[in-house]
């Protein structure tokens, strides 16, 4: 398999989960701006819309956005705990929060990332939502669970991980969310984590 991704990006929750299941994995670095590879290729010919991730199978099928790579990673069927949930109620709930982390927590952290970025009115309001998110993320780690399904870790935790981590680029402190800060920081210690983020060169080893 290939995972093209940028480091520090959402592609490094599939680079997590990879990890986390032992697979063998070709990284495949994009360059946002020219929309190539390391290597020259042409990432328009992988990925027409031009962002990470993607995953190309053995076979040769490509596998586009964040969520359906990490659904799929995770109905691997030797994915042990990391597996999709049989439960249908569980099931849903893992979904729900994936669609949160994407279309909510993952959004609210792009102003940012903008060129350029946010100042006055417009920044106060940017920092309204994210805090609003994060909030929310705090709100389900409310009952002190170790994971954000409860006690297991699962395909939401990397994802969550890599947006959250986002807050040290941005120059925005977790720690008036002292469950959210002590919940990226438990993550992060994980072995498959701590490889993504040397592999992506975010880290020494």
């Amino acid at each position: 398999m290939k995972l093209f991704y940028l480091p520090g990006a959402c592609s490094m929750a599939s680079h997590i989960i990879l990890n986390e299941l032992g697979k063998a994995v070709t990284l495949v670095k994009v360059d946002p701006q020219s929309r190539t590879t390391e290597a020259g290729d042409d990432y328009l010919a992988i990925n027409r819309n031009g962002y990470v991730p993607a995953l190309q199978l053995d076979d040769g099928h490509v596998l586009t956005e964040n969520v359906a790579l990490l659904a799929f990673l995770a109905e691997d069927s030797n994915a042990g705990t990391l597996a999709m949930p049989s439960d249908r109620l569980e099931r849903a709930q893992l979904f729900a929060l994936l669609s949160f982390l994407s279309s909510e927590l993952h959004k609210s952290y792009s102003p940012f990332f903008a060129n350029p970025k946010p100042a006055g009115s417009a920044l106060a309001d940017a920092l309204a939502k994210l805090h609003n998110r994060i909030d929310h993320i705090d709100h389900v780690l409310g009952d002190d669970r170790p994971y954000l399904t409860g006690n297991t870790f699962t395909v939401a935790d990397a994802y969550a991980f890599v947006i959250l981590n986002w807050s040290g680029f941005i120059g925005e402190s977790l720690n008036r969310w002292p469950r959210v800060e002590a919940y990226t920081r438990r993550i992060g210690e994980r072995p498959a984590v701590q490889q993504a983020l040397v592999a992506e060169g975010l880290v020494t080893a």
